[in-house]
């Protein structure tokens, strides 16, 4: 005998050959998703901190003053490309692109550094 608490209903509808328990589905509202679970698990470990208007506006600075750095490296990067490129020096385009992605890393790592400062970590 089913028990008297739970509402039967079909498993499709206008299919009555196989019934299952519409509280069953009730209960799959409440569950959570990985994404959810992981926020939950990462705020009880390391909770959220809150930034002041001039640590946003210090962040901010930081990124503009660096994507320019990056833009500038970018620019002068490519103009020492092309003139490579044009001598045909494959040797010199090795190095370039080396030199440029260490000067990228170097520059990235040094903001997030300071931005780390400013957050206080």
């Amino acid at each position: 005998m089913l028990p008297s608490n739970r509402i039967l209903a079909p498993s499709r509808p206008g299919n009555s050959s196989g019934w299952i328990f519409a509280g069953l589905w009730a209960n799959l509202g409440d569950m959570k998703s990985a994404y959810e679970l992981a926020m939950e698990r990462l705020s009880k470990t390391a909770p959220a901190s809150k930034l002041t208007q001039a640590q946003k506006a210090e962040l901010a600075e930081l990124d503009s003053i660096y994507a320019a750095k990056l833009a500038q490296a970018d620019l002068s990067t490519r103009e020492a490309l092309q003139a490579a490129q044009a001598a045909g020096d494959l040797e010199t385009l090795d190095l370039l692109r080396q030199r440029y992605a260490s000067d990228k890393a170097k520059l990235e790592a040094e903001r997030e550094a300071k931005k780390d400062r400013v957050r206080g970590v």
